[in-house]
Protein backbone atom coordinates (compact mmCIF):
# COMPACT_ATOMS: atom_id res chain seq x y z
CA UNK A 1 0.00 0.00 0.00
CA UNK A 2 2.96 2.26 0.11
CA UNK A 3 2.98 5.13 -2.81
CA UNK A 4 5.17 7.96 -3.24
CA UNK A 5 3.22 10.26 -1.62
CA UNK A 6 3.77 8.43 1.35
CA UNK A 7 7.72 8.56 1.18
CA UNK A 8 7.26 12.48 0.76
CA UNK A 9 4.98 12.70 3.84
CA UNK A 10 7.58 10.04 5.99
CA UNK A 11 4.70 7.81 6.65
CA UNK A 12 4.20 4.05 6.02
CA UNK A 13 0.36 3.66 4.43
CA UNK A 14 -1.23 6.16 2.46
CA UNK A 15 -4.03 6.85 4.80
CA UNK A 16 -4.90 10.31 6.02
CA UNK A 17 -7.62 10.61 8.63
CA UNK A 18 -9.26 14.02 9.25
CA UNK A 19 -10.57 14.75 12.63
CA UNK A 20 -11.34 16.93 15.38
CA UNK A 21 -10.07 14.84 17.95
CA UNK A 22 -6.22 15.33 19.01
CA UNK A 23 -5.96 11.78 20.51
CA UNK A 24 -8.12 10.12 17.07
CA UNK A 25 -5.24 11.80 14.94
CA UNK A 26 -2.28 10.89 17.28
CA UNK A 27 -3.39 7.40 16.99
CA UNK A 28 -3.57 7.44 13.09
CA UNK A 29 -0.14 8.78 13.04
CA UNK A 30 1.01 6.21 15.78
CA UNK A 31 -0.50 3.51 13.29
CA UNK A 32 1.65 4.74 10.35
CA UNK A 33 -0.87 6.82 8.86
CA UNK A 34 -1.07 10.97 9.25
CA UNK A 35 -3.35 11.96 11.67
CA UNK A 36 -4.98 15.73 10.31
CA UNK A 37 -6.11 17.79 13.08
CA UNK A 38 -9.70 19.87 12.00
CA UNK A 39 -9.14 23.71 13.09
CA UNK A 40 -12.52 25.24 12.25
CA UNK A 41 -13.68 25.06 15.13
CA UNK A 42 -10.67 26.69 17.04
CA UNK A 43 -8.93 29.88 18.55
CA UNK A 44 -5.43 29.91 19.11
CA UNK A 45 -5.17 28.96 22.81
CA UNK A 46 -7.02 25.88 22.03
CA UNK A 47 -5.10 25.28 18.77
CA UNK A 48 -1.77 25.19 20.17
CA UNK A 49 -2.78 23.37 23.71
CA UNK A 50 -3.56 20.05 21.16
CA UNK A 51 -0.90 20.77 18.77
CA UNK A 52 1.08 20.61 22.65
CA UNK A 53 -0.18 17.52 22.88
CA UNK A 54 0.06 15.70 19.76
CA UNK A 55 3.41 16.76 19.78
CA UNK A 56 3.81 14.55 23.70
CA UNK A 57 2.00 12.02 22.37
CA UNK A 58 2.83 11.10 18.74
CA UNK A 59 6.54 10.05 19.34
CA UNK A 60 8.31 10.72 15.64
CA UNK A 61 5.88 10.31 13.85
CA UNK A 62 3.97 13.37 11.64
CA UNK A 63 0.97 14.78 11.97
CA UNK A 64 -1.47 17.57 9.80
CA UNK A 65 -3.58 20.14 9.97
CA UNK A 66 -6.58 21.33 8.48
CA UNK A 67 -7.52 24.88 7.96
CA UNK A 68 -10.19 27.43 6.62
CA UNK A 69 -9.83 30.27 4.64
CA UNK A 70 -12.59 31.79 4.20
CA UNK A 71 -12.11 34.89 1.97
CA UNK A 72 -11.54 38.18 3.35
CA UNK A 73 -13.81 40.44 3.46
CA UNK A 74 -13.71 43.29 0.67
CA UNK A 75 -13.13 46.82 1.26
CA UNK A 76 -13.07 46.63 4.71
CA UNK A 77 -9.46 47.02 5.56
CA UNK A 78 -6.59 44.46 6.81
CA UNK A 79 -5.52 44.36 10.37
CA UNK A 80 -8.53 43.40 11.62
CA UNK A 81 -9.40 41.49 15.07
CA UNK A 82 -11.46 38.55 14.86
CA UNK A 83 -13.88 40.65 17.41
CA UNK A 84 -14.10 43.24 14.12
CA UNK A 85 -14.08 40.32 11.97
CA UNK A 86 -17.07 38.95 14.00
CA UNK A 87 -19.14 42.39 14.53
CA UNK A 88 -18.94 43.12 10.76
CA UNK A 89 -20.27 39.23 9.64
CA UNK A 90 -23.09 39.79 12.37
CA UNK A 91 -24.51 43.22 10.90
CA UNK A 92 -24.80 41.51 8.09
CA UNK A 93 -27.44 38.90 9.79
CA UNK A 94 -30.98 39.32 9.20
CA UNK A 95 -32.87 39.52 12.47
CA UNK A 96 -35.40 36.60 11.13
CA UNK A 97 -32.89 34.33 10.74
CA UNK A 98 -31.26 35.11 14.12
CA UNK A 99 -35.13 34.35 15.79
CA UNK A 100 -35.40 31.51 13.63
CA UNK A 101 -32.51 29.00 14.70
CA UNK A 102 -33.16 30.21 17.80
CA UNK A 103 -36.59 29.49 18.22
CA UNK A 104 -35.37 25.98 16.79
CA UNK A 105 -33.18 25.59 20.00
CA UNK A 106 -35.87 26.15 22.50
CA UNK A 107 -38.03 23.99 20.80
CA UNK A 108 -35.84 21.13 21.25
CA UNK A 109 -34.83 22.47 25.10
CA UNK A 110 -31.19 23.36 23.96
CA UNK A 111 -30.14 25.62 27.65
CA UNK A 112 -28.56 28.88 26.52
CA UNK A 113 -25.04 29.24 26.45
CA UNK A 114 -24.21 30.32 30.57
CA UNK A 115 -21.16 32.30 29.38
CA UNK A 116 -23.21 35.81 28.52
CA UNK A 117 -19.86 37.67 27.30
CA UNK A 118 -18.70 34.84 25.23
CA UNK A 119 -20.30 35.81 21.86
CA UNK A 120 -20.25 33.34 19.13
CA UNK A 121 -17.56 33.80 17.06
CA UNK A 122 -16.14 32.60 13.38
CA UNK A 123 -13.08 30.96 15.12
CA UNK A 124 -10.97 28.96 13.02
CA UNK A 125 -13.25 29.27 10.11
CA UNK A 126 -11.71 33.36 9.73
CA UNK A 127 -9.14 34.09 7.24
CA UNK A 128 -7.36 36.29 9.86
CA UNK A 129 -7.47 33.21 12.44
CA UNK A 130 -6.27 30.83 10.14
CA UNK A 131 -3.62 32.32 9.03
CA UNK A 132 -2.47 32.97 13.26
CA UNK A 133 -2.99 29.33 13.57
CA UNK A 134 -0.46 28.50 10.56
CA UNK A 135 1.90 30.69 12.01
CA UNK A 136 1.37 28.18 15.06
CA UNK A 137 1.61 25.02 13.45
CA UNK A 138 5.04 26.13 11.36
CA UNK A 139 6.14 26.31 15.42
CA UNK A 140 5.42 22.55 15.66
CA UNK A 141 8.23 20.89 14.14
CA UNK A 142 6.07 17.12 13.55
CA UNK A 143 3.40 18.99 11.87
CA UNK A 144 4.15 18.33 8.29
CA UNK A 145 1.31 18.85 6.69
CA UNK A 146 -1.02 21.71 5.89
CA UNK A 147 -4.61 21.09 4.53
CA UNK A 148 -7.25 23.83 2.96
CA UNK A 149 -10.40 22.30 3.80
CA UNK A 150 -12.43 24.19 1.50
CA UNK A 151 -11.32 26.95 -1.40
CA UNK A 152 -7.45 26.77 -2.38
CA UNK A 153 -5.32 29.04 0.52
CA UNK A 154 -3.92 32.29 -0.17
CA UNK A 155 -0.38 32.53 -1.55
CA UNK A 156 0.92 33.95 1.50
CA UNK A 157 0.06 30.85 3.34
CA UNK A 158 1.32 28.30 0.92
CA UNK A 159 4.85 30.38 0.75
CA UNK A 160 4.93 30.36 4.44
CA UNK A 161 4.42 26.96 4.43
CA UNK A 162 6.54 25.96 1.67
CA UNK A 163 9.32 28.14 3.27
CA UNK A 164 9.99 25.88 5.74
CA UNK A 165 9.82 22.96 3.69
CA UNK A 166 6.34 21.30 4.44
CA UNK A 167 3.43 20.19 2.36
CA UNK A 168 0.22 21.91 1.20
CA UNK A 169 -2.60 20.34 0.27
CA UNK A 170 -6.55 21.16 -0.52
CA UNK A 171 -9.94 19.56 -0.68
CA UNK A 172 -11.89 19.99 -4.09
CA UNK A 173 -15.13 18.19 -5.71
CA UNK A 174 -14.92 19.43 -9.02
CA UNK A 175 -11.98 19.94 -11.95
CA UNK A 176 -12.11 23.58 -12.39
CA UNK A 177 -10.95 24.37 -8.46
CA UNK A 178 -8.31 21.25 -8.93
CA UNK A 179 -6.85 23.37 -11.79
CA UNK A 180 -6.82 26.45 -9.36
CA UNK A 181 -5.24 24.58 -6.57
CA UNK A 182 -2.59 23.13 -8.75
CA UNK A 183 -1.73 26.52 -10.42
CA UNK A 184 -1.51 27.80 -6.78
CA UNK A 185 1.70 25.35 -6.32
CA UNK A 186 -0.48 22.92 -4.03
CA UNK A 187 1.65 19.51 -3.40
CA UNK A 188 -1.34 17.41 -3.53
CA UNK A 189 -4.64 17.67 -4.22
CA UNK A 190 -7.77 16.03 -2.32
CA UNK A 191 -10.71 14.50 -4.78
CA UNK A 192 -13.95 14.80 -2.51
CA UNK A 193 -16.61 13.04 -3.88
CA UNK A 194 -20.36 13.78 -3.44
CA UNK A 195 -20.49 11.13 -1.25
CA UNK A 196 -18.26 12.53 1.37
CA UNK A 197 -19.23 14.16 4.89
CA UNK A 198 -18.33 17.95 4.90
CA UNK A 199 -18.22 20.50 2.52
CA UNK A 200 -18.61 18.75 -1.32
CA UNK A 201 -19.15 19.27 -5.05
CA UNK A 202 -21.74 17.59 -7.34
CA UNK A 203 -19.79 15.10 -8.67
CA UNK A 204 -19.44 11.03 -7.28
CA UNK A 205 -16.53 9.76 -6.29
CA UNK A 206 -15.91 6.68 -8.55
CA UNK A 207 -16.03 9.34 -11.31
CA UNK A 208 -14.46 12.34 -9.75
CA UNK A 209 -11.06 10.41 -8.80
CA UNK A 210 -10.05 8.93 -11.51
CA UNK A 211 -10.86 12.56 -13.55
CA UNK A 212 -8.78 14.73 -11.08
CA UNK A 213 -5.95 12.45 -11.21
CA UNK A 214 -5.75 12.79 -14.91
CA UNK A 215 -6.60 16.67 -14.32
CA UNK A 216 -3.31 17.69 -12.12
CA UNK A 217 -1.25 14.99 -13.36
CA UNK A 218 1.60 14.78 -12.28
CA UNK A 219 0.48 16.12 -8.87
CA UNK A 220 -0.42 13.42 -6.23
CA UNK A 221 -4.29 13.29 -5.51
CA UNK A 222 -5.56 11.68 -2.39
CA UNK A 223 -9.33 10.15 -2.74
CA UNK A 224 -11.79 11.20 -0.25
CA UNK A 225 -15.46 10.75 -0.36
CA UNK A 226 -16.95 7.10 0.45
CA UNK A 227 -13.94 5.39 2.49
CA UNK A 228 -15.21 2.99 5.31
CA UNK A 229 -13.39 -0.08 4.33
CA UNK A 230 -10.11 -2.22 2.56
CA UNK A 231 -11.84 -2.60 -0.51
CA UNK A 232 -12.42 0.74 -1.26
CA UNK A 233 -9.13 2.09 -0.22
CA UNK A 234 -8.01 -0.59 -3.11
CA UNK A 235 -10.57 1.06 -5.18
CA UNK A 236 -9.50 4.61 -5.11
CA UNK A 237 -5.98 3.34 -5.78
CA UNK A 238 -7.14 1.69 -8.71
CA UNK A 239 -7.81 4.76 -10.31
CA UNK A 240 -4.59 6.22 -9.81
CA UNK A 241 -4.93 7.76 -6.07
CA UNK A 242 -1.70 7.62 -4.02
CA UNK A 243 -4.19 7.39 -1.33
CA UNK A 244 -7.14 8.19 0.98
CA UNK A 245 -8.43 11.32 2.73
CA UNK A 246 -10.79 9.18 5.69
CA UNK A 247 -13.45 11.22 7.99
CA UNK A 248 -16.72 9.52 8.88
CA UNK A 249 -14.56 6.40 9.71
CA UNK A 250 -13.40 8.30 12.97
CA UNK A 251 -16.53 9.51 14.16
CA UNK A 252 -17.45 6.70 16.04
CA UNK A 253 -14.13 5.41 16.92
CA UNK A 254 -13.39 4.62 21.02
CA UNK A 255 -10.91 7.73 21.36
CA UNK A 256 -13.62 9.87 19.44
CA UNK A 257 -14.97 12.91 21.61
CA UNK A 258 -18.52 12.43 19.76
CA UNK A 259 -21.26 12.64 22.20
CA UNK A 260 -23.12 9.09 23.20
CA UNK A 261 -25.97 9.91 22.10
CA UNK A 262 -24.72 11.06 18.76
CA UNK A 263 -22.38 8.53 18.23
CA UNK A 264 -25.65 6.14 18.83
CA UNK A 265 -27.10 7.95 16.16
CA UNK A 266 -24.68 7.51 13.45
CA UNK A 267 -24.05 4.25 14.67
CA UNK A 268 -27.70 3.76 13.51
CA UNK A 269 -27.39 5.53 10.48
CA UNK A 270 -28.57 4.10 6.92
CA UNK A 271 -26.88 4.60 4.04
CA UNK A 272 -29.53 7.32 2.97
CA UNK A 273 -29.50 9.29 5.86
CA UNK A 274 -27.31 11.77 5.59
CA UNK A 275 -28.35 15.03 3.34
CA UNK A 276 -26.41 17.53 1.65
CA UNK A 277 -27.76 20.69 2.93
CA UNK A 278 -26.23 24.81 3.49
CA UNK A 279 -28.00 24.92 7.04
CA UNK A 280 -24.83 24.82 8.83
CA UNK A 281 -21.64 26.69 7.15
CA UNK A 282 -23.89 28.07 3.85
CA UNK A 283 -22.13 26.18 1.75
CA UNK A 284 -23.25 22.71 0.54
CA UNK A 285 -22.33 20.23 2.78
CA UNK A 286 -23.33 16.58 3.93
CA UNK A 287 -24.87 16.05 7.17
CA UNK A 288 -26.74 13.31 9.16
CA UNK A 289 -29.84 14.34 8.38
CA UNK A 290 -32.14 15.65 11.43
CA UNK A 291 -35.06 18.06 12.62
CA UNK A 292 -32.04 20.67 12.02
CA UNK A 293 -31.50 20.34 8.28
CA UNK A 294 -34.88 19.35 7.54
CA UNK A 295 -36.09 22.94 9.18
CA UNK A 296 -33.88 25.08 7.19
CA UNK A 297 -35.39 23.42 3.81
CA UNK A 298 -38.48 23.77 5.49
CA UNK A 299 -41.64 25.75 4.42
CA UNK A 300 -41.51 28.53 7.44
CA UNK A 301 -37.72 28.58 6.65
CA UNK A 302 -36.04 32.19 6.03
CA UNK A 303 -33.41 30.34 4.34
CA UNK A 304 -29.55 29.97 4.63
CA UNK A 305 -27.83 32.78 4.14
CA UNK A 306 -24.38 32.38 2.63
CA UNK A 307 -20.96 31.74 3.95
CA UNK A 308 -19.47 33.37 6.31
CA UNK A 309 -22.97 34.75 7.67
CA UNK A 310 -24.52 31.24 8.12
CA UNK A 311 -21.98 30.02 9.90
CA UNK A 312 -21.32 32.76 12.23
CA UNK A 313 -25.00 32.25 13.14
CA UNK A 314 -25.19 28.79 13.34
CA UNK A 315 -22.05 28.77 16.00
CA UNK A 316 -23.86 29.59 18.58
CA UNK A 317 -26.27 26.19 17.90
CA UNK A 318 -23.24 24.19 17.22
CA UNK A 319 -21.30 25.21 20.62
CA UNK A 320 -24.93 24.52 22.60
CA UNK A 321 -25.51 21.31 21.21
CA UNK A 322 -22.05 19.87 21.95
CA UNK A 323 -22.26 21.12 25.67
CA UNK A 324 -25.67 19.72 26.16
CA UNK A 325 -25.67 16.80 23.65
CA UNK A 326 -27.11 14.35 26.48
CA UNK A 327 -30.31 15.92 27.35
CA UNK A 328 -33.69 16.03 26.24
CA UNK A 329 -34.14 16.00 22.33
CA UNK A 330 -30.79 17.93 21.60
CA UNK A 331 -29.41 15.19 19.64
CA UNK A 332 -32.18 16.42 17.13
CA UNK A 333 -31.26 19.46 16.37
CA UNK A 334 -27.22 18.85 16.67
CA UNK A 335 -23.90 19.78 14.74
CA UNK A 336 -23.39 16.13 13.01
CA UNK A 337 -21.17 16.07 10.03
CA UNK A 338 -21.24 12.87 8.20
CA UNK A 339 -20.50 11.01 5.01
CA UNK A 340 -22.55 8.57 3.22
CA UNK A 341 -20.09 5.98 4.48
CA UNK A 342 -21.52 6.53 7.89
CA UNK A 343 -23.98 4.13 6.85
CA UNK A 344 -21.63 1.09 6.81
CA UNK A 345 -20.05 1.74 10.40
CA UNK A 346 -22.12 -0.49 13.00
CA UNK A 347 -19.51 -0.76 16.19
CA UNK A 348 -17.05 1.17 18.49
CA UNK A 349 -13.60 0.30 17.24
CA UNK A 350 -10.22 1.44 18.48
CA UNK A 351 -8.54 3.96 16.03
CA UNK A 352 -5.75 1.14 16.00
CA UNK A 353 -8.35 -1.29 15.14
CA UNK A 354 -9.45 0.53 11.99
CA UNK A 355 -5.96 1.19 11.10
CA UNK A 356 -5.13 -2.85 11.35
CA UNK A 357 -8.69 -3.65 9.34
CA UNK A 358 -8.59 -1.29 6.74
CA UNK A 359 -4.72 -2.58 5.97
CA UNK A 360 -5.77 -6.45 6.27
CA UNK A 361 -8.63 -5.82 4.04
CA UNK A 362 -7.04 -3.82 1.32
CA UNK A 363 -4.54 -7.48 1.37
CA UNK A 364 -7.63 -9.41 0.75
CA UNK A 365 -9.54 -7.46 -1.69
CA UNK A 366 -6.01 -7.27 -3.50
CA UNK A 367 -5.27 -10.69 -3.37
CA UNK A 368 -9.32 -11.11 -4.91
CA UNK A 369 -8.14 -8.94 -7.87
CA UNK A 370 -4.72 -10.64 -8.31
CA UNK A 371 -6.70 -13.88 -8.93
CA UNK A 372 -8.79 -12.95 -11.15
CA UNK A 373 -5.71 -12.01 -14.05
CA UNK A 374 -4.87 -14.76 -16.44
CA UNK A 375 -1.43 -16.73 -15.12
Amino acid sequence: MYTELCKKVGIDVPIFAFTHCRDVAVEVSKAGGLGCLGSAFMMLDEFRENLNAMDKAVGDRPYGVDLVFNPRRPGKGEGLSIEQVDDLVWKDIPQQHREFAEKLMKEHGVPEWPEKDDKPSLGGMAYEVAMVLTEEALRHPKCKVFVSAMGTPPPEMVDMVHAQGRMVGALTGSPKHALQHKAAGLDFIIANGWEGGGHVGAISSIVLWPNLVDVVAPLPVLAAGGIGNGRQVLAALATGAQGVWTGSLWLCVQEALTPPKLKDRLLGADLGDTVVSKSWSGKTARYLRNEWTDAWEGPDSPGPLPSPQQWLLTTDARRRTERYAEQGKVVDVAFAGAGQVIGQIKEVESTRDVMARLMSEYADAFERVAATMPG
